[in-house]
């Protein structure tokens, strides 16, 4: 409707009705903002009163915390040991981007870059949750430079099929620590999820991961593709057909490992670095399981993660550069993480007879 004698529309007409609405949204959207961001806040309140129990909440409709206990555990590590410092009486509006760089510029003599990543994710995680809540309106930590001078992580180790072989006769009296390196170094499973096997897991000729258990956190596996099962061949089934005969009742959900920290701690390294070892502790000595420990595997002790890495690269040998079976094994979502994180060089053995297939095709071709 427009004004007859001026032209215009009226104050009552659809166009100026739409155009008053979508300016007062702007208003009370600008002002609803302001008043949010007057909300500031110190950065080391927000960590304790609004980021640790949002993450920690307990979902009604799965029965768990937003964030796992051991992701959280982590998170707390780090905020204790670099950064609840770092952010001491600075607010969330108050913190700039160049003050994360520099934290990071201090740590390079003292940590990797592996730490550098973590510091920065979780600072950039706290500040992420404040921007949802309106309190901020960027992330500063979007902007934090990584020092290009810091040191890289040195390289994973991993155990050849020989190694793997070596470290479980170093084992031979003890079959459940037996399967436990087995299970690292031939299925490639890892720490957690050895940790949570029940026997109702193992069915068959398959050994289906259900869960994760880091000392007595129980949760899923890390990731959905984790979560699938893995075949049972010879050098995995002799110990644990041996270990289910001297358990009391191997069925449904009694795990197959009660305790394995424990198990780590006692049994496995003292076994694996001898009993000479600098390494163990007054505990250990006073273990009597470990008083009488038999000579040393000869083989450097680096955690059951470097049995994984090595089950990984052992695979891909094996099948000829069959990359597909080695991301099967270790049920990563993505070829790459196979190959960057988990293969590592293959031995000098098989380069030779890879050179010896290609040498074969060369002489074929003529």
């Amino acid at each position: 409707m427009r004004n007859r004698d001026t032209g215009h529309a009226t104050v009552n007409s659809t166009n100026v009705q739409l155009l008053c609405k979508e300016f007062m949204l702007k208003v009370n959207r600008e002002q609803h903002t302001s008043q949010s961001l007057e909300q500031d806040m110190l950065i080391s309140d927000f960590w304790e009163q609004r980021y640790l129990p949002y993450n920690e909440e307990v979902l009604l409709l799965t029965g768990k915390p937003r964030k796992k206990l051991s992701t959280m555990r982590g998170y707390k590590q780090i905020w204790s040991q670099h950064l609840k410092k770092h952010f001491a009486k600075l607010t969330l509006q108050q913190y700039e981007p160049n003050h994360g760089t520099q934290l990071l510029e201090s740590l390079t003599s003292t940590q990797r870059l592996t730490t550098l990543k973590h510091i920065r994710g979780v600072g950039s995680a706290i500040f992420k949750r404040a921007v949802v809540e309106h309190r901020i309106k960027v992330n500063p930590w979007h902007d934090v430079v990584m020092p290009d001078d810091a040191i890289k992580s040195e390289d994973t180790k991993h155990y050849t099929m020989e190694e793997a072989e070596n470290l479980i006769t170093a084992l031979v009296d003890h079959v459940d620590a037996q399967l436990v390196l087995a299970l690292a170094c031939f299925l490639g499973l890892g720490p957690a999820e050895i940790g949570g096997l029940q026997w109702g897991d193992v069915d068959g000729d398959w050994i289906h991961i259900r869960r994760n258990k880091v000392r007595w956190d129980v949760t899923t596996p890390k990731t959905k593709e984790r979560m699938a099962s893995v075949p049972i061949i010879d050098q995995v089934r002799v110990p644990l057909e041996l270990w289910r005969g001297k358990c009391d009742n191997p069925h449904g959900e009694n795990w197959v490992f009660a305790d394995l920290p424990n198990m780590l701690n006692r049994v496995i390294k003292p076994h694996v670095m001898g009993e000479n070892s600098p390494a163990k502790t007054s505990k250990l000595r006073q273990c009597e399981r470990c008083e009488k420990i038999p000579k040393a595997s000869g083989v450097k002790w680096a955690g059951l993660y470097a049995g994984r890495r090595g089950a990984c690269t052992a695979v891909i040998e094996a099948t000829n550069g069959n990359y597909a079976v080695a991301q099967a094994l270790l049920r990563h979502k993505k070829m790459t993480t196979t190959l960057n994180v988990y293969k590592k060089q293959i031995t000098p053995d098989a380069y030779k007879a890879g050179m010896k297939l290609f040498q074969k095709s060369l002489t074929e071709k003529k």
